[in-house]
């Protein structure tokens, strides 16, 4: 079996957006004995399973992303890729470049604020992302991106219930090297990329990127003057590399700094000012909100140690230890108007300290992985809500601090009984301890002073308080794989994940119900109503992997039912605290869900030497289906416990997804000329749990094509990239505070027939939007 890995190593691998199913190399990795054999073989090799493996033996529904591919299809960060997987949304959160929000199979978390786990797990070179702040990462120096969909947590240090989307980044090479990227494009962009490295010894190689990338914005903030939606970002990253490359040892350490100073994104209104009779702009990439002080900085930075010693033919130990650390502050307009009217000025803080240690066998029908993860993690958020307005000027203040504390053991073997059977089972056992210290406190007549205002105190804090709870859980996966050829698997599997329940940061604490006959709830009721618990998943799937015609068809098929129990949902809405109104956040184990769908995923070459010599005519495609409903769904009506299940849906999940890729490329002048097109399709959107149609997204399709020519010995190469060709306008995300009915959710209009505003005299509803269309060329040097 080693020998067999060694071979593949160096092995041409193929994908596009499809499962690693296309026709561009997916990743080499330098080994001696390999490039000695020569092999030259056109197999598909994926890490998902923590070791390198062909595609169609892994039973995991994965796609995977090339480094080469996502150049020549212009992809500027993660959320790229989203538009191509099945099943998937990777998305920029609202009023930033940088936030995250990534759901897999209708699993996922939307609202960034700190004391919620994220559904899908984000990993950048093995180390775990605790945070979606400074995770939208941008794409420059990476090897490959693998997309697993479904639970993950026997084979990974931190247990995600979604899925888990792997960022790896390129190893240094042997010898001197030096690349550069310019692209320029639509919207001023420019954006320029420069990778070097070099041997100090036989051992030892240093290498360093940096990146800066920029654009203008698609429209303007029509008050102060700013551009929105505009990029500015500066990245490095800087590695040390001593031994590997047949060495017994090899230790990678990396340091990695990221600073966003794109200004905020204004959202645009959706109903005119209740109060002003400011009108609905005709730019949707316009917005109006005065607010822009914290001034918008978002910084990330981190460092990390890889070490992989091989101990002996059978048995290699490995250690990831990181420490990362990320600060936002942000100004958020909700109603996107002059007044100051629900202003949010925000502070994100988020620090992580993880260490985890894999001993893996691989010892001939054998191969087995045991690990132990630790991750010490805080999240404090601190924000106002500025209702200035009324009441000489009301802020609700809030500090929150949340920390996680988690330790996990895990295991997974697999044993081939023979050539074709396999049975892989696995197991995690987590333990999660959450600490929160939250302080709300209201002022009148201005800001609080932590965001320089001149508010004065009134009451005492409609929340103060201090708590901890424990979560532990076993979650245990198995598989069975049956593999009728070499290039067949038919595989069945079960898994389940865990995420810790936690503390609501936005809560208020004065408006928990009591039994007390003084109308104040107890600590007890205190924290009964601020806490959520754990979500749980049982996810069961089968599926079909093969490599037909002599590779010139791939496809991946698979079908999953997911029963997902106290889906926690976290959201804000307008609310009353100490009879004055004002901005509560609201958190619901919801009760039970079901997910269950298909997904397909082929490649096909079509022809060759078709117009010429060396010539290739191919097909990707991606088809992703789920039905996603709420079996239950509890929530408080005027005190009462109500089921209200069939009214609400699954956000961020569209019932189908899908896209198709046609790629030509021929040889000409000793170098390769590629262009392909991709046509992306997502049904409807529902952007929260109760169904809006102002700020829903009906159905829509995306087109993008890029040509691309690369030089002989890839030395240099030069593109023209189109993304939203027919300009499509679609919404992404959006706030909302109006009024609705508690039950259906149903919309309540005002005599004028729009909504009422619950919130502020003007009234919520705003939505921010995807990237229109845009054109750039870029150009690429290699040494």
């Amino acid at each position: 079996m080693r020998d067999f890995q060694r071979a593949i190593r160096f092995a041409t691998l193929t994908t596009v957006a499809l499962g690693g199913l296309s026709a561009a190399p997916l990743y080499a990795q330098a080994n001696d004995e390999a490039a000695e054999e020569g092999d030259d073989s056109n197999v598909i090799i994926v890490s998902a399973r923590r070791r390198d493996e062909r595609l169609v033996d892994v039973p995991i529904a994965i796609t995977a992303y090339s480094g080469e591919q996502l150049a020549k299809q212009g992809a500027a960060d993660i959320t790229d890729i989203g538009l191509t997987t099945p099943n998937t949304t990777l998305e920029s959160s609202r009023g930033t470049n940088s936030t995250l929000s990534a759901f897999i199979r209708g699993i996922g978390q939307q609202d960034p604020v700190s004391g919620f786990e994220q559904g899908v797990g984000i990993y950048l070179d093995d180390v775990y992302l605790n945070r979606p702040q400074a995770a939208v990462l941008d794409i420059y120096d990476v090897e490959r991106i693998e997309v697993l969909r479904g639970p993950q947590g026997t084979l990974y240090g931190r247990n995600t219930i979604g899925g888990a989307v792997k960022y790896v980044t390129k190893r240094l090479p042997q010898d001197p090297s030096f690349k550069a990227r310019a692209t320029y494009g639509t919207y001023d962009q420019a954006e320029a990329v420069v990778t070097a490295s070099m041997p100090i010894s036989d051992l030892v190689r240093v290498g360093a990127s940096g990146a800066r990338l920029s654009r203008g914005g698609f429209g303007d903030n029509l008050t102060n003057g700013l551009e929105n939606y505009n990029k500015d970002i500066w990245a490095g990253r800087g590695t040390l590399e001593i031994g590997g490359y047949g060495e017994p040892v090899l230790i990678s350490i990396s340091g990695d700094y990221t600073k966003d100073e794109s200004n905020p994104r204004g959202g645009h209104r959706l109903i005119p000012g209740a109060l002003s009779g400011a009108p609905v702009l005709d730019d949707v990439f316009d917005t109006r909100g005065a607010l822009n002080d914290p001034i918008q900085e978002i910084e990330a930075y981190g460092l990390s140690m890889n070490i992989t010693a091989n101990l002996t033919d059978t048995l290699t130990l490995k250690s990831i230890s990181a420490w990362r650390k990320d600060d936002t502050t942000t100004p958020i307009d909700f109603d996107a108007l002059p007044a100051v009217d629900l202003d949010v000025p925000g502070i994100y803080r988020n620090k992580q300290i993880s260490q985890e240690f894999q001993l893996q066998y691989d010892g001939g029908p054998l191969n087995a992985l045991l690990g132990f993860y630790y991750l010490d993690a805080s999240a404090d958020t601190l924000f106002d809500v500025r209702i200035f307005t009324t009441f000489a000027g009301l802020t609700a203040f809030t500090q929150a601090d949340v920390d996680t504390e988690t330790y996990a053991i895990f295991a997974d073997l697999t044993y081939d009984f023979t050539d074709q059977l396999s049975l892989s089972l696995g197991g995690r056992y987590t333990w999660d301890e959450r600490s929160a210290s939250i302080l709300r406190q209201n002022f009148l007549g201005g800001g609080s002073p932590t965001f320089g205002g001149a508010g004065i105190p009134f009451g005492g804090p409609s929340t103060d308080f201090q708590g901890s709870a424990k979560f532990k859980k076993f979650t245990p996966r198995a598989s069975l794989s049956y593999k009728p050829t070499p290039d067949h698997n038919i595989y069945a599997s079960f898994s389940q994940g865990f995420k810790g329940g936690g503390f609501d940061p936005r809560g208020v604490g004065v408006n928990a119900p009591t039994a007390n006959a003084s109308g104040i709830p107890s600590d007890a009721e205190v924290a009964s109503f601020l806490s959520f618990r754990p979500e749980k998943v049982d996810s069961y799937e089968v599926g079909y992997k093969g490599s037909l015609m002599d590779g010139a068809l791939n496809v991946a098929l698979a079908a999953f039912y997911t029963d997902y129990t106290d889906v926690q949902i976290p959201g804000s809405v307008a609310c009353t605290v100490a009879g004055l109104p004002s901005f509560c956040g609201v958190i619901n184990n919801a009760g039970k869900a079901t997910l269950k769908g298909v997904e397909l995923e082929a490649f096909a070459r079509l022809g060759e030497d078709l117009a010429a010599s060396g010539d290739q005519l191919t097909l990707s495609g991606a088809l992703g289906y789920i039905d996603a409903q709420y079996d239950q769904y509890i929530t408080n009506i005027g005190g009462v416990p109500t089921d209200v299940a069939q009214f609400r849906q699954v956000q961020n999940t569209p019932e189908w997804t899908a896209s198709g890729t046609f790629a030509y490329s021929t040889p000409i002048g000793g170098g390769d000329l590629y262009f392909g097109t991709t046509l992306s399709y997502r049904s409807k959107v529902n952007q929260f749990e109760i169904a809006n149609p102002f700020i829903d997204q009906k159905g829509f399709a995306l087109w993008d094509a890029n040509l691309v020519y690369t030089a002989p010995d890839d030395r240099w190469s030069i593109g023209l990239h189109g993304k939203n060709l027919t300009n499509k306008r679609y919404k992404t995300s959006g706030y909302t505070f109006v009024a609705a009915d508690p039950t259906t959710g149903v919309i309540i209009p005002g005599a004028n027939g729009l909504p009422v505003g619950t919130l502020g005299p003007e009234g919520t509803l705003t939505a921010f939007y995807g990237n229109p269309r845009q054109v750039f060329i870029s150009a690429g040097v290699k040494f």
